[in-house]
């Protein structure tokens, strides 16, 4: 624990700002994880950083990660309009892209704003709104609002528990398996109906 306390200030920064990033890009990084040590190491005693500090590295890393998935989704569905690799082609299918963008942009607020709450889900959410051409200024504004709950409950938590910071991470861990598991039901279920209406229309 010291030799971490004892690091450059700017590389324990970045670090945690980086983090944050990742975990928008690559949702199987640990980044709620580190978010809730870094609120932990703001609060200990002879800390390089500040939970201000700590706070602003959080907002960054993630505004960041999401900007760049949204970019991502824009240019994606332009890739996926022109390719001609079979395997993408195949997944490419322009009516029910539309109505998935369609009912994205009916529910965006509510959407973006809950993303947060789920590595997976906030991970494609990004991707979709920039496929959808949610407008960019409207996006930043309710990520920032969703980064701002989800992120101050870990940071907070992290910095009241002190060395008892890792109890949090026991109740994530179930919680993301729940809402992983809740995911997958919700998945299977558009699936099936989605194959059951191609079923349909051949018969």
């Amino acid at each position: 624990m010291q030799e971490i306390l004892g690091l450059p200030p700017i590389l324990l920064w970045g670090f945690f700002c980086f983090s944050n990033f990742l975990e928008n890009v690559f949702p199987p990084w640990p980044g709620d994880t580190i978010t809730v040590f870094s609120g932990f190491i703001s609060s200990s005693p002879n800390s390089p950083l500040s939970f201000l500090s700590v706070v602003l590295a959080t907002f960054v890393g993630n505004l960041l990660g999401a900007l760049v998935m949204y970019y991502f989704g824009e240019r994606f569905l332009i890739f996926l309009k022109q390719t001609k690799i079979p395997l993408l082609s195949s997944f490419y299918h322009e009516e029910n892209l539309r109505k998935t963008l369609v009912w994205f942009r009916r529910y965006e607020i509510v959407v973006v704003l809950v993303s947060r709450f789920s590595a997976g889900i906030r991970f494609f959410v990004s991707i979709v709104a920039g496929m959808s051409k949610m407008n960019i200024i409207k996006f930043v504004i309710l990520y920032s609002i969703a980064i701002s709950l989800w992120c101050g409950i870990l940071l907070f938590g992290g910095s009241f528990l002190g060395n008892n910071w890792n109890q949090i991470i026991v109740i994530l861990s179930y919680y993301n398996r729940t809402i992983g598991i809740l995911v997958f039901l919700i998945f299977a279920y558009l699936l099936y109906q989605m194959f059951k209406k191609r079923n349909t229309k051949l018969t």
